[in-house]
């Protein structure tokens, strides 16, 4: 596969936030360590009961909107999710060349658009720690369209928020089953993560290009 996009054509670039500018560490640690671990001690659980309870939760919930939202889970568990979240926020960490490659972006005059999955709460968390919202030109949240950006019909709807040429559009993002989505509605230049989380496995691909890092991709 060929990596390297002909910036020529390219008018806007659309971005996933955790996984992909963002240390997908955070999460994993968040969801799979501190909040059984508060879960436990809240339910009066051992950590192994904590554990299970939790992965069966998660399997239940996972692709679908709720999986990603803060109120969702601080109803079912029992749990203030998104102070927990501050509580461990100074984990929350930008992956290797993401500014450089947003500063590039910026000063060649492509038009910038974060989409997430991410909550409200969790996307506000972020970009508070980050400052990477100056540089959006817009920032879109999947839980205003009502779908996650897996689900068909995402990126034909996102078109009422942000209308784009599928043409000339460059979509990044560490999630396979949304690349898939993408590419099946038609957004020509599709990419994944190789490494999303830090301390984490790779991602293997035989249908995207998955970045060791942004310089891959820049002329």
């Amino acid at each position: 596969m060929n990596t390297l996009p002909v910036w020529e054509d390219i008018e806007t670039v659309l971005l996933d936030m955790d996984g992909t500018l963002l240390d997908l560490h955070f999460d994993n640690h968040f969801w799979l360590k501190h909040v059984p671990s508060c879960y436990a001690e809240k339910h009066g659980l051992t950590q192994d009961e904590a554990d299970k309870h939790l992965m069966e939760r998660y399997t239940e919930a996972r692709g679908s909107l709720n999986w990603y939202c803060v109120d969702f889970w601080t109803r079912e568990l029992a749990l203030d999710i998104e102070k927990l979240k501050h509580d461990i926020s100074e984990k929350i960490s930008i992956r290797p060349e993401v500014i450089d490659f947003l500063s590039w972006l910026n000063k060649n005059n492509k038009r910038v658009v974060l989409v997430t999955n991410a909550h409200p709460a969790s996307l506000n968390l972020k970009m508070d720690k980050t400052n990477l919202h100056v540089h959006f030109d817009k920032i879109i949240n999947s839980h205003d369209i009502g779908k996650a950006k897996e689900h068909e019909g995402f990126w034909e709807e996102l078109q009422a928020y942000e209308s784009y040429d599928k043409r000339n559009t460059m979509l990044i993002d560490d999630n396979l089953e949304v690349l898939a989505c993408a590419k099946q509605y038609g957004i020509e230049y599709c990419y994944g993560i190789e490494q999303p989380d830090s301390k984490g496995a790779t991602i293997i691909s035989e249908n995207f290009v998955a970045l060791k890092s942004f310089k891959e991709i820049l002329p």
